[in-house]
């Protein structure tokens, strides 16, 4: 009796362990047919933080340096996008300039995405204005790129409805962006927010407010291939 016993007890804690090891892989399974089915699955998305190493950007009123509020929004909006299936390269990972100088930077930037075969372009930044009551988030595209607007479009909604409802800006079209006027695939500049608006300089310097911006643009990207790819059915 004491043999059938342990034999229960282990039969026991076999289908114990199948059924576990099932639900792992049942689990790990739905997860992978619901990455296949978002809209940014497999797609290539090129993040650039905008400047970095010697260029700090633009500086707020606490002291505040654009290039590392870029790089930090950056790194997480590259997470939710490989979340999703995306393959994401950056411009740049750490602080550090790609040049010398301010041309050769620039350059470097756009060989990256030239060179990446990539679908979409999102350059990220941050605004500063001699008003110190200028704040909300805004988003700037090349004008002569009709995917560029649309992406700008889908991603400034996003920004709205996920980050501040009030925010009355809309998107608006650039000729003088070296980076926008020079990247061969659809591009977006996104201004995060105004450094110079004391307020929204704490905000952005946050965890919390950058993990919403990212996710705001991460969400405004997916729109903008779900709508690309309807149309080309």
């Amino acid at each position: 009796m004491k043999v059938f016993s342990l034999k229960m007890e282990n039969l026991s804690i076999f289908v114990l362990l199948m059924i576990i090891v099932s639900g792992l892989y049942f689990t790990i399974q739905k997860q992978n047919v619901v990455e296949t089915m978002l809209p940014v699955n497999a797609k290539v998305v090129i993040l650039d933080a905008g400047h970095g190493g010697w260029d700090p950007g633009k500086t707020g009123t606490q002291g505040d340096n654009e290039k590392n509020i870029n790089l930090q929004i950056a790194q997480k909006l590259k997470q939710y996008l490989e979340q999703g299936g995306a393959v994401v390269y950056m411009t740049r990972d750490s602080d550090e300039a790609l040049g010398q100088k301010k041309g050769e930077d620039m350059k470097e930037r756009k060989r990256i995405a030239n060179e990446s075969e990539g679908d979409i372009f999102v350059s990220i930044h941050q605004n500063a204005f001699p008003k110190g009551s200028a704040k909300g988030a805004q988003v700037f595209y090349h004008k002569q790129s009709e995917e560029g607007k649309k992406l700008a479009e889908e991603i400034q909604k996003s920004l709205k409805k996920y980050v501040d409802n009030e925010n009355t800006r809309e998107i608006k079209e650039n000729t003088n962006y070296y980076i926008l006027k020079k990247t061969e695939l659809p591009s977006a500049l996104v201004e995060c927010g105004f450094l110079s608006n004391a307020d929204e300089e704490k905000k952005l310097n946050t965890e919390e407010y950058q993990q919403k911006v990212a996710w705001a643009i991460y969400v405004g990207i997916m729109n903008y291939f779900e709508q690309h790819d309807i149309q080309n059915v």
